[in-house]
């Protein structure tokens, strides 16, 4: 499973859970994200190294820089592990603490993490690289 499906699943289950108001599943996407990002055990991580094993092609799959522009890393935090910080903090205080005045912010959420999973691009992720994280 690469990141781009997991944005793609994520996004959609946002999406679902806001649309029929299952506050459970939304609750599930944040104590989920904020597991990964504390523990650093990525789901599409655990996916392919099930899948592939250890062998040469899981090692170059996980080491591929998918950015055509290296930017120089000032912090040693893996990009990915931020992003999943960010968007269990904003769908925290979005969803949970202020959802009457901010309720459009977690359905922006969930179609900006949909449509990076549907195109690979995700601007979150760009401009979390662009402040130096690895």
């Amino acid at each position: 499973m690469s990141d781009r499906a997991y944005r793609l699943i994520f996004g959609a289950l946002l999406l679902i859970s806001l649309s029929f108001d299952l506050n459970y599943l939304i609750y599930g996407l944040i104590v989920l994200s904020l597991f990964e990002g504390i523990t650093n055990w990525r789901i599409p991580k655990l996916v392919s190294r099930l899948r592939a094993g250890s062998g040469p092609a899981y090692a170059a799959m996980v080491n591929a820089n998918l950015l055509p522009i290296e930017l120089p890393c000032r912090f040693n935090c893996e990009a990915e592990r931020v992003w999943r910080f960010v968007v269990a903090l904003v769908l925290f205080i979005t969803t949970v603490l202020f959802y009457e005045q901010l309720w459009f912010f977690p359905w922006f959420m969930g179609f900006a993490i949909f449509g990076a999973g549907v195109s690979g691009i995700c601007p979150l992720l760009l401009a979390i690289k662009w402040l130096g994280f690895k």
